[in-house]
Formats: C-alpha cells, sequence, structure tokens
C-alpha cells in the first residue's frame, strides 16, 4: 500500500515506462508559473461539485505555491503565509486546505491553513504542534480536519469547526494517528497505527464516538481508509499477507466489496489503491499499479464495472486526486521527460 507522507505531501515519483490506456475525455492543465525540469510542473490534487480544482506547481527554482483553478480554465496562485505552500483538499464553496513551510528557530516545520473562498488564509496550529500539521479534510460547513506530529515525534488527529475551535484526538489504542476525509456530516475518516505498527481503518462520528475497522482480506500491514461521502460509504485499500494492494468499499453498515483494476499487478507493493475519493452515488477513483511499478488511473462505479486510464503523454505516473457528483476526475500525470501536470477527465 503506498501512501504519502503526513509533512511531505510532495514527495512523489516517477516511472519512465509507457502508458497502457486510452486517453478519451482527458485534458491537461498547468498553472502559470510551473517549471517545466524533471521534478516540477502542476499537480492537482482535489475537485469539487463546481469542478473547481484546488492543487499546488513546482516553479522553476523548485519552491511550492497553491493553485485553485477555475471551471472556466482560469488560475488563482498563492502562498499560505508567504512561504511553500501544498493545498490537498476543497469544498463545495471553494475554500481550500493544505500546509505550509514555517522555520522554528533552526528547526523546519509546517502548519496546516484554511483559505476561505474569499481568498482569506487562517493558520492551523494544534497545541502541542511540533513537526508539522496538515489539512486533509474541509467539508461545506467549513469544518476541517487532519493530522500534526508532537514534540515526541507522534501523529495525531484534529477537528476544526468553522469558527476555529480546535479538538485533538486519537483512535482507541493508537500509536499515531492518520486523517484522510471529512463529510459534510462530520464524519471523519483515517487509519490508526497500532503498538504492533498494524494499520486499522476508523470512522469518527461528528459525536466524536470511533468505529474501527478492518478489511477481511488485510493482512499484517492493515487498512486505510481514505475518503467518506455524505451517505456514509468509505473507499480505501489494504495490503494483503503478500504485500499486494486491494482497493475496497465499505457501506454504512460495515459491509465490505473489495475489488482489483483488472490490469493491476500481483506482486508487492504492486496491485489496487491509492483511493482519489468517492461521490455521492457510490463511484470511487483511484490509482492502480502494473507489474512493471508503473501507476495508471481508474474509475470504479457502484455498479462494478470498472475503466482503467492513463493521461494522454503519461510516462508510467498517472495519479486521480478527486471526483466529483458529475464523475469528472482530477489529478496529475508525469510525461517522459519527469514533468508534472494537471488533467481533467470528463466522462
Amino acid at each position: 500500500m503506498k501512501t504519502m507522507s503526513l509533512v511531505a505531501p510532495f514527495l512523489l515519483s516517477t516511472f519512465l515506462v509507457a502508458p497502457a490506456a486510452s486517453a478519451a475525455g482527458i485534458i491537461k492543465f498547468d498553472a502559470p508559473g510551473a517549471g517545466t525540469a524533471s521534478g516540477q510542473g502542476t499537480l492537482a490534487y482535489r475537485i469539487n461539485s463546481s469542478s473547481e480544482i484546488a492543487g499546488y506547481y513546482i516553479d522553476s527554482s523548485n519552491n511550492y505555491h497553491g493553485f485553485l483553478r477555475s471551471p472556466d480554465g482560469t488560475f488563482k496562485t498563492f502562498d499560505a503565509k508567504g512561504a511553500s505552500t501544498w493545498s490537498l483538499a476543497i469544498n463545495d464553496h471553494g475554500a481550500i486546505g493544505g500546509t505550509y513551510d514555517v522555520l522554528l528557530g533552526k528547526r523546519d516545520s509546517s502548519n496546516g491553513f484554511v483559505r476561505t473562498a474569499r481568498g482569506r488564509i487562517e493558520t492551523i496550529n494544534p497545541r502541542g504542534n511540533h513537526w508539522g500539521a496538515v489539512v486533509y479534510g474541509i467539508n461545506l460547513g467549513g469544518e476541517s480536519t487532519g493530522s500534526y506530529v508532537d514534540a515526541d515525534d507522534v501523529i495525531h488527529g484534529y477537528f476544526r469547526t468553522k469558527d476555529a475551535a480546535l479538538t485533538a484526538f486519537d483512535a482507541p489504542g493508537a500509536a499515531g494517528t492518520y486523517v484522510h476525509g471529512i463529510n459534510d456530516g462530520g464524519a471523519i475518516v483515517g487509519w490508526y497505527m497500532d503498538a504492533g505498527y498494524v494499520d486499522h481503518g476508523y470512522v469518527r462520528a461528528a459525536d466524536g464516538t470511533f468505529t474501527e475497522f478492518d478489511a477481511p482480506g488485510a493482512g499484517s500491514h492493515g487498512t486505510l481508509a481514505h475518503a467518506i461521502n455524505g451517505k456514509g460509504w468509505i473507499v480505501g485499500d489494504y495490503d494483503d499477507p503478500n504485500l499486494v494492494s486491494h482497493g475496497y468499499l465499505r457501506d454504512p453498515g460495515g459491509t465490505f466489496t473489495e475489488y482489483d483494476a483488472p490490469d493491476a499487478g500481483k506482486g508487492a507493493q504492486q496491485g489496487t489503491g491509492g483511493a482519489g475519493g468517492v461521490n455521492s452515488h457510490g463511484n470511487v477513483t483511484g490509482a492502480y499499479y502494473d507489474s512493471g511499478n508503473a501507476e495508471h488511473g481508474y474509475i470504479r462505479l457502484k455498479d462494478g464495472s470498472l475503466t482503467e486510464f492513463d493521461a494522454p503523454d503519461a510516462a508510467g505516473l498517472t495519479a486521480p486526486g478527486g471526483i466529483n457528483e458529475s464523475n469528472i476526475i482530477a489529478g496529475y500525470y508525469a510525461d517522459s521527460a519527469g514533468v508534472y501536470h494537471g488533467f481533467l477527465r470528463t466522462p
């Protein structure tokens, strides 16, 4: 199961091999000022119901900047507090959440932020934050959620109201709590690591109660939960005992439906995972890794049909970041020169 670091969501790998699937209905885009060298470019991360896209770009000096792309293709670029900025979440009003660098004495760290629909930046620095904080989800009511790292390098979750009241939390029995999504009802999903370094999925209800779960086929590396829709459907992935990843959809009653992309690899660190999101129809997007370790996108409909895809000139890396109510998908890909570009896939 391939996941990103809490305070370095920008650490990415590129596989420079040939693409494998159709690119129909996909357009690419680049943020103004995005660099054109290997490891630079544009990374779209989330999309809302109006097809506004949040993401970040890496300029020619390898600095990171946030952006909001409107449905007409125009961009607003920004930096939270003038620092390197990664935009990782967006709600249907256009408010954006993410993380930005700060320098504390001689130590690099990060704070979370929310950028309101009017462009005001609000800093999120949970009490006890020592190494970093990040916003991974923001809902229609302006409630946000994410994780932070304390002075003992322990990861905790937090919930923040629209009025900036903040509650830190840990899943029961957790040695580390990772947060990855919130729905409009205030339910939060993610995963926690137990004392034996096994990951378990959880959903934290709006009243603060936890339900923990494991996918039926999960091995010792455990279960990750990536996103939750307004009806309580959760999407995620797990590693089996052979370290092969598989996707799952968990219904509000706790029943799992597991799935695999047809061309997913069957070796360790391959398979189906990296879920980008689930919309209210129960349709999912994510990534799979083939037998050559190249990354491709997919969309899986609630009826079980699954379509694989690559961006038009992708070279081994197509990474869907989110899906909206119209089944429009946003994400990023790398070309043969290792440059990142955003993409928009329409049904």
